[in-house]
This record gives C-alpha cells, structure tokens and sequence, in this order.
C-alpha cells in the first residue's frame, strides 16, 4: 500500500505496533503451554466458530495502556467482536487463558459490557467461550465508580436473544456465573465449570479437591444437569453451537432460518421401518432414538441434554425442511416415565422454543408421572409442574401424537389435552389412556377382574377418544412423519399460512 510522507507513516506503524502487541495474546511460551494441553487459543476458537474472514474485533486496544503504567495486557485477557456464523451476524467473548489466566480485569469487565448490550442493542446471538479465573486479584488496588455489568445484561437477554455458551477450559467465579444464563451450554471432556475454585474451598471448607473434583464437564452434563452436551474435543462443542444456531432466529419475534441448500431430504414418505421399531405390546421396550432417526430429516437431528433426564428426550432437528424441538418420551428408560431430572430438562427447552416461537413436537409413550417415596422426596411434583406451565405458555405451533400409552398427568405433560393450542393432536391405533395404568388403576380403585379386564379393553382403543375429539385423527403409524410435516406446513414462518 502506497503511503504519503506527510505525517501518516508513524502514526500507521504505531498502530499496527500495537495491534501486532494486542493480539500477540500470552506470547510463543504460554501458547505452546495451551497448545500442549490440547486446547486451541482465544483466536483459534472464534476462527474456526465463524465465517472466514467475517471477524471484526472490538476494544483490541483495551488494557495496552493503563493511565497508572505498568506492563500491557494484552486485549486484556478477552477476544471479542461482531462476526457471522453461517452468514448471520453474531457477538462472541472468548477469554484468553493464556493472559493472565483469561482474569478479569476493570478493562476486561467494560468490554464484556460493550459485548453483551451490543447484542441486545443489535439483537443478535451472543456465544461466550469461557477458559478463565474470574475476577483479577489486582483489581482490589483500583476504585472503579458501580455500574452495570455484564452478568445483569446477559440476565436481561434470556428469551431475547439466543445465548450459547461454550466451556473450553477452567470456569469460575463471574464468566462461570454469566455463563449458566445461556440457553445452551456446552462443555468439553477436560473443561471444568465453578462458582468458587479449589484455593476457595480449602479455604473456607477444609476440603482439597481438583478442579474435574469440583465441575468436570460430564459432572455436569450427568449429575448436575448444570450443562447441556458434552463434547469429545472443542471442535465438535464449535459444531455443536454452530448447528443449535441453525434451528433459531436472531431474536424473538424474528424468522426461523431456512434450511440449509444442501439439505435435501425434506419431502414426505411412508415410514416403513417404523412398525418394525415400535413393539404392538406396550410392556415391550424399543429406543425412541430409533424413531426420531425415521421421523426427521435426515441429518438434521441435535439431541440436547442427553446424559440428563433419560426418560425424557430432548431435541432440535428439521421435519420436512422445518425447524421444531422435539419433545419424545423414551420407553427404554424407566417404560418413559416423566422423573424430576426429565421434568428439569424438558422445562428449559420448551422456555426456550416458547422464548423463540420454535414449533414443538410431543411424541407420547408415557405411564406418567414418576411415583413412589423417592420421587416425592426430592420434588418431583413441583419439577412436572413447572414442565407443564411452560408447555402451556407455547403459543408457536404444537403438535402432539400418543404412539401407544399416556397415563395420567403425564399426558397433560406432553401436551395431549384438547383446547391446549394445539395445532395438531393424534394417535396411533392401540393406545392406551387413563388417569392411571390399567393395572395400576385397578388396584387402587379395588375393582373386579371383570372391571379390570372392562378397564383394559377401554384404555386400549383409540376409538373413544377420536368419538369425542380428544384427537383430530387416528393414523397409521407409516404416516406419522408425513403428518408431521403438514402440520408444521400450516403456519408459515412468518405467521401465515403456507
């Protein structure tokens, strides 16, 4: 480039010096200590995230020239910017291990401000990739006036925005604290998330523990429930955020995205294999997995929280081109009875796709709600119950399909009862329905064997329920996906129908 000698060459190379310094990040010997590790970089991360090319940083000055003196920080601690992802604007944060430990500092604290209320100013995505201490020791030497801060405009974004975060590392104190706002939140097999780190807790308990001790990501994704997906290497959590993003819109209110060019499978056909899958008996086990793989375009599917909740699951994929979460019973764990950690799981995402106006499909084989001591004890009753105010708070499209049993409040759970905003109710031939089992009913009510096998006979006929409407239709089981798909055909991503 071809410069003019009137003053503009020293003040261009002292920019460029500073850039050179500012995204120099820890320097040759710490990302070689973070390479070792198998972790990527601050940068590498957010490259390989979004489109070549589409970053564009802000506040890579910030902590180069600190009004007191003193050494720089480079970027202070914090890669961030505006990018695209799949040629969609979005906002990401990555803290950088490899400067001082991704802590954060005063000028680190401002620009995750300016990140965050850029997204809700913009009303874009936002994903935060956490690798860092938290707050800075150093930071007790300064005085800083109060203000807001990052931690309450995340808060703010719930149901605005999507919000992803992704655990690439060591989490705690204040970016652990922000990051478990997110809608989806991801973490990797060596990543570890905490509100206090191990210097805290021997302090204060006594208790040496290691970090995984503490927060290790499958902890998390199969204790806790704190997480969602656990990943094999940061790279699959980069393709996991990537395809969550695909299924939402920029902001509530807005448009679904459109599927993919490349997606072809998107037209209707009978599901052959289907009766093979699901057993005629309804005290006979078969993996839900199965039928979503028939049901869904192919490729398509994003299970969500899978070590968590089993009974229920949980996921984003596209039927017939269009996005919807789909919310399945799963008969090979505990015959798809609803437990406290399913009711938990299931709760988040429906606020999710109700947050986005996401389209929810209830595929039904249910004998309820989890009895039992254990089940009392910890709750559960409340857990199902905060299941079934956000199911009912989905105003998006909502289809329900019992495939063969659904039991008491367990029912209601996943969407069946009439006059729920649904847009589309069906059954399988077979089902079985009540307020409890067929057994189990007639146990507790004492009844004959001549009422009890009356009783089964009755729960075990779809017919009575079609006679009253309690489903608009009784289908062949080969033709569920394309009932499925010209359901979600009868409202148009913009509110029309299409």
């Amino acid at each position: 480039m071809t410069r003019r000698n009137d003053g503009w060459d020293d003040l261009i190379d002292a920019l460029e010096g500073r850039m050179d310094d500012a995204t120099a990040m820890g320097g040759p010997e710490r990302l070689a200590r973070q390479a070792a590790k198998g972790r990527l970089n601050a940068r590498e991360r957010i490259a390989r995230l979004c489109d070549k090319g589409s970053f564009k940083e802000v506040g890579a000055l910030g902590g180069t020239a600190h009004p007191a003196g003193g050494d720089p920080v480079p970027a202070d601690a914090l890669v961030g910017g505006v990018a695209r992802v799949d040629g969609r604007s979005v906002v990401v944060i990555a803290e950088d291990f490899t400067v001082q430990g991704g802590s954060i500092g005063h000028v680190n604290a401002a620009k995750r401000l300016r990140l965050t209320k850029l997204a809700q100013q913009e009303q874009i995505p936002l994903l935060l990739l956490l690798d860092g201490a938290g707050e800075r020791a150093s930071n007790m030497f300064e005085r800083y006036p109060f203000a807001e801060n990052d931690l309450q405009i995340v808060a703010d974004l719930q149901g605005q925005v999507p919000v992803i975060t992704l655990v690439l590392g060591v989490s705690a104190g204040h970016g652990a604290l922000t990051g478990v706002f997110a809608d989806l939140i991801i973490m990797t097999e060596n990543a570890a998330l905490f509100a206090a780190g191990p210097p805290v807790v021997f302090g204060s308990l006594g208790v040496q523990v290691t970090p995984e001790e503490l927060g290790s990501g499958r902890m998390h994704t199969e204790e806790s429930g704190v997480a969602h997906n656990l990943a094999a290497s940061e790279d699959e959590a980069l393709s996991m955020a990537r395809r969550f993003l695909s299924h939402m819109p920029q902001h509530a209110g807005g448009p679904l995205p459109k599927a993919p060019a490349e997606c072809e499978d998107t037209e209707e056909r009978l599901l052959d294999g289907i009766l093979d899958t699901i057993p005629a008996t309804h005290q006979q086990p078969y993996d839900m997995h199965e039928v979503l793989e028939q049901v869904v375009d192919e490729g398509s599917l994003l299970e969500v929280q899978p070590l968590y909740g089993q009974s229920i699951i949980t996921a984003f994929a596209r039927i017939g081109g269009k996005s919807a979460l789909i919310v399945a019973s799963q008969p090979s764990f505990y015959a798809g009875a609803i437990m406290l950690e399913a009711a938990e799981k299931a709760t988040h995402f429906l606020r999710v796709a109700g947050s986005f106006d996401l389209p929810v499909v209830f595929l039904a084989d249910t004998p309820g709600v989890m009895p039992g001591p254990d089940a009392e004890r910890v709750g559960t009753i409340r857990a199902v119950a905060g299941m079934y105010l956000a199911e009912r708070a989905i105003r998006a499209p909502k289809v329900h399909v019992t495939l063969r049993k659904a039991f008491g409040f367990g029912s209601s759970l996943m969407g069946m009862n009439p006059c729920d905003h649904q847009t589309l109710t069906l059954a399988f031939t077979g089902i079985s329905l009540g307020g409890l089992p067929a057994l189990g009913g007639a146990a507790a009510s004492k009844a004959s064997e001549e009422e009890s096998d009356r009783m089964g006979k009755l729960q075990s006929a779809a017919w009575a329920a079609a006679d009253n409407l309690g489903y608009d239709r009784v289908i062949d089981p080969r033709e569920l996906r394309n009932e499925l798909i010209q359901a979600l055909r009868i409202r148009g991503a913009d509110g029309e129908g299409a």
